[in-house]
């Protein structure tokens, strides 16, 4: 039997070496992906997001404030406009993401102890900007109002403790944890890129089976095993289970251990999540077309549930949030078990036995081809290829 296999797979070897698909899809795209979702957030966050200002104050108290605005990492002041329309047009044209608007009287209001009112309009089309200039402009509003109380109470007698409690009663002490950087890109690629890793397993080890008939080498494949659908299986997938294998442990030896991605969970969990998640996908692509023996109809579906992972995998917006009939169908798709798993043991470090029924739904993907077999091997046999 393992001499059959081997045969196989020295057979597969031919086919991989002789069609550019191949070549292409399972090993010069997914590094070119890898490279270039890695390298697109390779700043960790976006940084001099452009925005404008308002300034009907001109003093010296409001220049201040721009100055201060302008100092932060992620803003960059780029323009300066007459008034709040002029403001608004720019940012639907997409020239900037956000602008402060300081309104006449500001100075003399905070120095006669009434309240102004500054105003910041962002855009929340692209999500992250506008996040983050939120949070920059909040703040640099909170600081332009505490450095006038701040000259006030000095100018009373106050001491700096007096200064600082009355301030900032509340002393906030925060950490966020493995990732204190706030680096988007340990939490985006480390799940885009086997998300998009999978799509390409589904699709190959479908394409793989589904040619097989398209070019009537199906009766000669299942001969070489004896009519062993278990044996000639495993020889077509060991090939491709090898480079799919390579591709992944090197994508994560790049982020871990190039890049410097955090991963108390150690050598172990990394490995052991990689060869769950190749065997998986190659699982769910061989039991898709097992389930629908035609070429074309596996690979849509492959494409479809590829796909429809990135939203069910929880790593852009919680699944927990969704509603309860997508959060259960969340569980059938393996990109979302694999970012359990690599968020609970890897990213943070908790044991295995903590993320126990996604391994086990990792391991149900592998075996479903079980189901299937019988179905692939009577298509071999019997089934006409329909264009």
């Amino acid at each position: 039997m393992l001499k059959k296999i081997v045969q196989i797979a020295f057979r597969e070897c031919g086919i991989l070496l002789h069609n550019p698909i191949y070549g292409f899809c399972m090993v010069i795209f997914p590094i070119l992906v890898i490279i270039f979702f890695t390298s697109l957030m390779n700043e960790g966050q976006p940084v001099e997001m452009p925005v404008g200002v308002v300034d009907l104050d001109n003093t010296t108290t409001s220049r201040k404030l721009i100055r201060n605005l302008d100092a932060f990492q992620t803003t960059h002041v780029v323009a300066h406009y007459p008034n709040m329309n002029d403001a608004r047009q720019a940012i639907q044209r997409n020239e900037i993401y956000a602008f402060l608007l300081i309104p006449k009287g500001m100075t003399s209001d905070l120095t006669s102890a009434r309240q102004p009112k500054i105003s910041f309009y962002y855009s929340s089309v692209s999500l992250v900007a506008g996040s983050t200039l939120y949070k920059d402009l909040k703040t640099i509003t909170t600081l332009g109002s505490a450095g006038v109380a701040s000259a006030k109470l000095t100018a009373m007698g106050k001491t700096n403790n007096e200064i600082r409690t009355f301030l900032q009663p509340i002393a906030i002490d925060l950490h966020m944890i493995n990732n204190p950087l706030a680096n988007y890109n340990v939490y985006l690629s480390t799940t885009m890129i086997p998300g998009v890793l999978l799509i390409f397993m589904f699709l190959i080890s479908a394409y793989s089976i589904g040619t097989e008939l398209k070019f009537k080498e199906s009766r000669k494949w299942l001969s070489l095993a004896d009519n062993n659908i278990y044996v000639a299986m495993a020889g077509k997938m060991l090939p491709q289970t090898i480079i799919f294998l390579t591709i992944f442990y090197g994508f994560e030896f790049y982020i871990y251990y190039v890049l410097g991605f955090p991963h108390p969970g150690g050598i172990f969990r990394i490995l052991l999540l990689g060869l769950l998640t190749v065997l998986a996908g190659q699982g769910f692509g061989i039991f898709a077309f097992g389930l629908i023996p035609s070429l074309r109809m596996s690979m849509s579906v492959c494409s479809l549930w590829a796909v429809l992972g990135f939203t069910a995998s929880g790593a852009t917006y919680p699944v927990f949030s969704m509603s309860p009939m997508i959060e259960a169908m969340a569980q059938l798709f393996p990109l979302r078990h694999y970012y359990m798993v690599y968020q609970l043991c890897i990213f943070n470090g908790f044991p295995l036995t903590d993320a126990w029924f996604n391994l086990m739904a990792l391991c149900i993907f592998i075996v479903l081809p079980v189901f299937t077999l019988r179905n692939i091997k009577r298509a071999m046999l019997t089934y006409v290829y329909i264009p």
